[in-house]
């Protein structure tokens, strides 16, 4: 829907009984517009997003977006657009879900990010990074209150006109991706595709890390004037954020000193294990890199290329209905560099060339099957043709390009990249197998005779589940007779064992090396949270359970 389209369908209407009439669009994207209104009860102006897709016709997602705008009202940070209420309307014979956010006075990132490529060809390194530190601020309390954004990229911060950062659309992106029916389908991913995390854009579970690879994709794009991979398919895209390795901001800004090369490379690094552990770490980081060096005004150099994955769409990922010939071994996702090759943290990475296929990732990980109480049969390998070299020229806008508008990638990119043989792992490397089956395991994994390891961290007994949400858990909004599976998620064990036992579940476990959250905190289910189950035939579910310890 065109800015004049919206306009016309909602000027001069009113929301919510008449408290909030809407007045001018603020803003435009390919799912929701953004008025300015005006709250007669409170005597305020307010902005109010409304969607204007075929979601607002499934109850499910209704009901989705309404929990996850009630959750993200809770979120209060200086740097956080506040949400005031949520509710829906009928505009034009249609139900439009909406929500009523704190007005900002500014613009978006993205504006000023255009201005300051107009006068300097990029943003300035120390602006960006401070710019960076605030959203990590804001995605600091998100993510403690166990809210991922997914969808961080210039256009959802705005600037206010003193300069402060304020991020928003928390949850909506986790709303479009699980609570619809006819719009999304099993592995769908929903965000924006020069944003999205290698296990974004892959369909697979996302936790904390990957908000902190969009956010490394951002101060790239904010230094440098342009986006690490762009291309005009969303799957040439896909393949590059799972494939490609961006090259060093300094190649395109001269300005730029290696501790930036360094802290954008930890950020965009494929393992999410190998990124910084949370937006704590990554935002002191931005600032000590700020205050490390002299302030300088970007060096563009001309002609400077980007990765793109145009021109490889068809090669890596073949039409749905081929199926290649069954070859030798696929390449394991994840595979850790020699000692020789792994740099510190602070250097500038090595201009060595990616590798073909597959990204590094931990040794250890047992494959998609590691749950099952017995081995299931290896899947077969299949052929991945050589991808073309990457088109040219490519390289991103201010804005994102042409395509960075939010977009929908299907289960078809999940399926054809797992018969690509891309990807035979999930994103965790784990530890030693774990199993305990029945409610037979204890209250926390096992730890390695040698003792813990440099960097544990203990349990947090405070995150907790009630017993009640195994006992009673919450009805399916799909079928009256089926129930959803709880958020188990980054609770502690022991309180999940105490729900399991409460409601009769059988489960698995196994143990992962992980200390951010501590020994004993759940990094991991399947099924994951919110999946319909009948609750009389219980699945069971298996958990991949923090040890503490530093990855090896």
């Amino acid at each position: 829907m065109s800015q004049d389209g919206a306009q016309g369908r909602f000027a001069g209407r009113a929301l919510a009984g008449g408290r909030y009439q809407l007045r001018d669009v603020l803003g435009q994207g390919g799912m929701a517009s953004v008025h300015l209104a005006y709250d007669s009860v409170l005597d305020r102006q307010v902005a109010i997003k409304t969607l204007h897709t075929e979601l607002g016709r499934e109850q499910a997602f209704r009901e989705r977006f309404r929990r996850e705008a009630q959750a993200v009202a809770k979120l209060t940070h200086t740097n956080i657009v506040s949400v005031f209420d949520t509710g829906e309307d009928d505009v034009d014979g249609m139900t439009t879900p909406y929500i009523v956010m704190e007005y900002i006075e500014g613009r978006p990132l993205g504006s000023v990010l255009e201005a300051d490529i107009q006068q300097y060809g990029a943003m300035p390194a120390d602006k960006a990074l401070k710019i960076t530190a605030d959203v990590l601020a804001a995605l600091e309390i998100s993510h403690e209150m166990g809210l991922v954004h997914r969808d961080i990229k210039p256009g959802n911060v705005m600037m206010t006109k003193r300069g402060v950062v304020k991020v928003m659309d928390f949850g909506i992106a986790r709303a479009m991706q699980s609570g619809v029916t006819s719009m999304t389908q099993t592995g769908m991913v929903v965000g924006t595709p020069q944003y999205l995390s290698p296990e974004q854009a892959l369909g697979r579970g996302v936790d904390a890390r990957s908000d902190l690879y969009s956010v490394g994709i951002m101060l790239f794009q904010l230094v440098t004037g342009r986006l690490p991979f762009d291309a005009d398919s969303p799957l040439a895209i896909a393949y590059a954020h799972v494939q490609e390795e961006p090259v060093a901001p300094s190649s395109i800004n001269r300005s730029l000193p290696p501790a930036v090369d360094a802290l954008v490379a930890r950020a965009l690094k494929k393992n999410p294990n190998e990124r910084f552990p949370n937006a704590v770490a990554m935002r002191d980081e931005c600032l000590r890199v700020a205050a490390s060096f002299q302030p300088a005004p970007p060096s563009i150099v001309p002609g400077a290329q980007t990765p793109s994955g145009a021109g490889v769409g068809s090669a890596v990922f073949p039409p749905v209905e081929a199926t290649p010939p069954p070859v030798g071994h696929v390449q394991t996702p994840y595979q850790p560099a020699p000692p020789a090759q792994q740099q510190p943290y602070g250097t500038p990475p090595p201009s060595a060339p990616a590798p073909a296929y597959g990204y590094p990732h931990q040794s250890g990980y047992p494959g998609p099957s590691a749950y099952a109480p017995q081995q299931a049969p290896q899947a077969p390998a299949y052929h991945v043709p050589s991808p073309p070299p990457a088109a040219s020229g490519a390289s991103g806008s201010a804005g994102g390009g042409r395509s960075s508008k939010a977009v929908v990638i299907g289960s078809a990119v999940v399926a054809v990249v797992a018969v690509g043989g891309l990807i035979t792992a999930l994103l965790m490397s784990g530890g030693s197998g774990d199993d305990a089956k029945g409610g037979s395991g204890t209250g926390s994994p096992s730890v390695s005779a040698s003792g813990h390891r440099a960097g544990y961290r203990g349990p947090d007994p405070s995150k907790t589940i009630d017993k009640s949400e195994c006992t009673e858990p919450q009805e399916s909004l799909n079928d009256p007779k089926m129930v959803q599976m709880p958020d188990f998620t980054f609770k502690n064990w022991d309180s999940v064992l105490a729900c399991l036992q409460a409601a009769g579940w059988t489960y698995s476990k196994r143990s992962v090396d992980e200390n951010t959250y501590g020994e004993g905190t759940v990094m991991r289910q399947s099924p994951t949270a919110d999946t319909d189950f009948d609750p009389k035939n219980p699945p069971q579910i298996q958990f991949d359970i923090s040890s503490g310890n530093p990855p090896e």
